[in-house]
């Protein structure tokens, strides 16, 4: 008897063999093994709690930044949907956006906004959560999550409750020093500065604005491919090199942001996966500068 055939009881969705395509952006990749929908905090942590710990465990948000390859995830895939995960607030004493893990960038954007609090505004040009943006100390247009982030906490993998201050994080560019996997983030708190309503509206405009002349947002893409290496632009060495709109496979850079990967419709996780390990050797042989991944890859190859 395997791991799958003895599951804890759950109040949630566990779902074998689940495709985990229809829940990314690009629209790839295999299955997971399992896939947990919990229904609520509590049921999340009971289920931590009773899951074996040799059982490796991935948290999937709206997949917005995620290759899951063709092989499928290993273990339990756990994707925190619904109302119970996406809770947002606002404590005007303190000027705090209190935001679950669940929640939608740009709908904290839009509440801090709201709410006559400013800081959040570059939230509304990331198409992800933000159990993401805590991951990877998510930002654009100048900003990132570690400007505006209080503390945050979540479950650790055997259930229990953590916490963890802005310094717990070690936060640096696109990068937090909280090993992958050892925190399921649950929810953040955010510090706003009072400002109108109508002009924090109007810089969330401006970046939504410039955002969409900018990236290819209505293709099957993940947003930014490569993390920006010191002193370069990703964009600007992918150009250079000549992959701006070249196909491979299924799979190409937008002819509109040269460091966006777009699935052309066809794609496999491993044509997108490919196309992303041929441009940085390339770039590498031709400039010296090593591209990073800021796409996450998961699960296994085929």
């Amino acid at each position: 008897m395997s791991w799958r055939d003895n599951l804890p009881e759950v109040r949630g969705r566990l779902l074998r063999d689940e495709p985990l395509g229809p829940f990314t952006w690009f629209r790839v990749g295999g299955a997971a093994d399992v896939l947990f929908l919990p229904a609520d905090e509590a049921d999340l942590s009971d289920f931590l709690a009773a899951l074996p710990t040799e059982v490796p465990v991935t948290v999937l948000g709206v997949g917005s930044n995620v290759i899951v390859r063709d092989g499928g995830v290993e273990g339990v895939v756990i994707r925190l949907a619904g109302k119970a995960f996406a809770e947002i607030s606002i404590d005007e004493e303190e000027g705090w956006i209190i935001a679950d893990a669940g929640a939608l960038d740009a709908m904290v954007a839009k509440a801090a906004a709201k709410a006559g609090l400013a800081g959040l505004e570059f939230y509304a040009g990331i198409p992800g959560t933000i159990g993401g943006a805590l991951t990877m100390n998510a930002g654009c247009y100048g900003s990132e999550t570690k400007d505006v982030l209080v503390s945050a906490w979540g479950f650790d993998r055997s259930g229990e409750i953590v916490s963890y201050s802005l310094e717990d994080f070690g936060y640096t560019y696109r990068h937090s020093a909280v090993p992958p996997g050892e925190v399921i983030w649950m929810q953040a708190v955010f510090q706003g500065r009072p400002d109108e309503p109508a002009a924090v509206e109007a810089r969330m405009a401006e970046i939504t604005a410039r955002r969409e002349t900018t990236q290819p947002i209505r293709e099957k893409t993940g947003g930014s491919t490569f993390k920006n290496p010191q002193g370069h632009s990703s964009w600007k060495l992918v150009d250079e090199a000549g992959w701006r709109g070249k196909p491979f496979g299924g799979a190409m850079f937008s002819p509109l942001h040269s460091n966006f990967m777009i699935n052309t419709g066809e794609a496999t996780a491993a044509d997108l996966e490919d196309l992303g390990e041929a441009v940085r050797a390339d770039v590498k042989a031709k400039t010296g500068v090593e591209l990073e991944w800021e796409i996450k890859r998961i699960g296994r190859k085929a």
